[in-house]
């Protein structure tokens, strides 16, 4: 069996095993506030796999990929601006390390007085939130780029725009996928914390009224939904990682393949040294 077979395998039944131990240990629970999973799992199919799959899980995801995509955006853009730019730094640099440093969450009553509690303003919060760490992974990979790649660019004659696309973003995109999946597990907390302030559908609002109404087994259907989301959209986002990023895998191999010291077998290295 190869390795690549067995750490598959591990990876699918280690939460399976962990399922079983929270479904065996937890059956005779009698505890209002951890009932058993059977249970949970019950409510799961009635609330998620019905009405609440479009009244409130498809609102959430909308609003988690809008915000996602314009702070991903926001974030390839200013910070490639920042990585090229010793004059952009100096510019927007102390802007970007004031607001990195103000938590997204403490903006939500900010984004209710300017946009109101309909979901421009979560996307607002999502947004804001999930561009600071592919900011900071694509201007540190920005100016990580190799300056000899540079100078055989410009030897070859490309154009700004041509060793921007060509050179710059292809080096540098290790480091802003790194920056985009940090803002993933970002974009989904905070999609839930600003669906429960001032909101009326959604995951976190569920979750939120689950507990205010001693519905606990709901509470934690909520709970193990957003597991399972942030556990499905991390692997999707993973899947197109590899797929765009093939090149950078195959070139690292090369190199490290060529630049990888043969040794010489050790007959031969003992009639050497003789």
């Amino acid at each position: 069996m190869s390795r690549r077979v067995v750490l598959l395998s591990v990876e699918i039944l280690s939460p399976l095993v962990l399922l079983t131990l929270w479904y065996v240990l937890s059956a005779d629970s009698t505890n209002f506030y951890f009932p058993p999973l059977s249970r949970i799992l019950e409510r799961f199919g009635e609330v998620w796999l019905g009405e609440g799959l479009v009244d409130h899980a498809l609102p959430s995801l909308g609003r988690m990929a809008a915000g996602y995509l314009v702070g991903a955006v926001v974030g390839i853009v200013l910070g490639t601006a920042l990585g090229l730019s010793r004059w952009a730094r100096r510019l927007l640099g102390p802007t970007v390390e004031f607001l990195r440093a103000l938590p997204a969450v403490v903006l939500i009553p900010f984004g209710i007085v300017v946009f109101g509690v309909d979901t421009t303003m979560k996307v607002f919060i999502i947004a804001l939130g999930s561009c600071f760490p592919v900011v900071l992974n694509t201007a540190d990979g920005v100016r990580s780029v190799e300056p000899t790649l540079m100078d055989v660019s410009r030897s070859f004659g490309f154009t700004r725009a041509e060793r921007l696309w060509r050179v710059t973003l292809p080096s540098a995109s290790p480091q802003i996928f790194a920056g985009l999946r940090t803002s993933l597990a970002l974009a989904l907390i905070l999609m839930v914390v600003s669906e429960m302030v001032a909101s009326t559908n959604g995951i976190g609002y569920s979750i939120l009224q689950a507990q205010r109404l001693f519905a606990t087994a709901d509470m934690w259907a909520g709970i193990l939904l957003l597991g399972l989301l942030g556990y499905v959209i991390n692997l999707l986002l993973v899947l197109i990682e590899k797929r765009v990023l093939a090149w950078h895998r195959g070139f690292r191999s090369s190199v490290l393949g060529v630049a990888a010291p043969t040794r010489a077998p050790r007959s031969r290295r003992a009639a050497v040294s003789r």
